[in-house]
């Protein structure tokens, strides 16, 4: 960490100084992680839907600032948003990100798993925090997720919308959607999954997700591991269940219906969701939709470049 023309800390002295050496060279000393910012509350809680399963969510920040909601993608928890939900909150929001049922410390359920079901407890949830005006950001299956709720949410719940590197308008290939993907690659993540998930699991956030599969790739091995530990606290059946929902669900009557102000987020080298086959196709049919993409950046580019991708969540929130 190079801090001036004279002066360098290296990560090992960080490591064992702590926020002690900051301090003495006079620089700015990081924030408690104590889980509290002042003039907010932070909480951890629970939500038991109509059909009896529990949801997890987090609700930080003040109950009277503007919703930001985050929803995330297979087969992860809330905990891949933690950096947008401090941005977010350091910025005045109130921030909010649930486990999807059968995912992280969700009910580990064996039904519902669906886009339907997903839609309709985000929208209980909503009502249970009376959230209004809320910006709602989904990546990836969370993507699916936004545009399948807020097509249906009741008025004055939705301000915006963001899909991030999302699956609408439909992965599958069909007569319809002739240029997506075969039934048998998602039959092979199926396979993979059942035989060992947890390997199946660490090869994809090694490779593919965040691009490290690519020469010159600067692999964080932290974000390897918080994807994997994510995944394998989820529920096999469920995320079995979500393959179905994140590829073989059309959204197109959903973007079609959303009469909100979208924006589309999406890496230009997604070898996850492919970007000519979603953000290009889902721009068409957005009533009010813009598209941005990113040269050289993955599926799970939120993660690997929060400061780019912040920035624009931001300034597309307060526009």
């Amino acid at each position: 960490m190079t801090l001036g023309p004279e002066l360098t800390v290296t990560r090992r002295t960080f490591l064992i100084t702590g926020t002690a050496a900051l301090a003495a060279l006079g620089l700015p000393v990081p924030a408690s992680s104590s889980g509290e910012t002042k003039g907010s509350t932070m909480t951890s809680n629970s939500l038991t839907t109509t059909d009896g399963t529990r949801i997890f969510y987090k609700d930080w920040g003040p109950r009277d600032a503007q919703p930001i909601v985050f929803h995330h993608g297979w087969p992860l928890s809330a905990d891949d948003w933690d950096n947008q939900m401090l941005f977010f909150l350091s910025q005045g929001y109130r921030v909010i990100a649930h486990d999807r049922r059968g995912h992280g410390r969700s009910d580990q359920t064996d039904t519902g798993n669906e886009m339907d079901t997903y839609a309709a407890d985000v929208a209980e949830l909503a009502a249970a925090l009376d959230l209004r005006n809320a910006v709602h950001i989904g990546h990836s299956t969370g993507g699916g997720e936004v545009a399948r709720y807020v097509a249906r949410a009741e008025p004055g719940r939705v301000a915006k919308a963001v899909l991030i590197g999302a699956v609408p308008p439909i992965m599958l290939k069909t007569e319809a959607n002739p240029d997506g993907l075969p039934k048998e690659v998602f039959d092979g993540f199926r396979s993979l999954l059942v035989a060992n998930r947890a390997q199946f699991f660490r090869d994809v956030a090694s490779g593919p997700f965040y691009g490290f599969n690519r020469p010159d790739a600067k692999v964080s091995q932290g974000l390897i591991d918080n994807w994997w530990r994510q995944g394998m606290a989820g529920g096999a059946k469920a995320q079995y269940d979500c393959i179905a929902a994140f590829s073989e669900t059309d959204f197109t009557e959903d973007l079609k219906a959303i009469d909100v102000p979208v924006l589309l987020l999406h890496g230009e080298d997604d070898q996850i969701v492919p970007i000519q086959n979603s953000a290009h196709k889902a721009i068409k049919l957005l009533r009010n939709g813009t598209l941005k993409t990113y040269p050289g950046l993955s599926h799970g580019m939120f993660a690997t470049h929060p400061d780019i991708i912040n920035a624009d969540l931001l300034a597309f929130v307060r526009g």
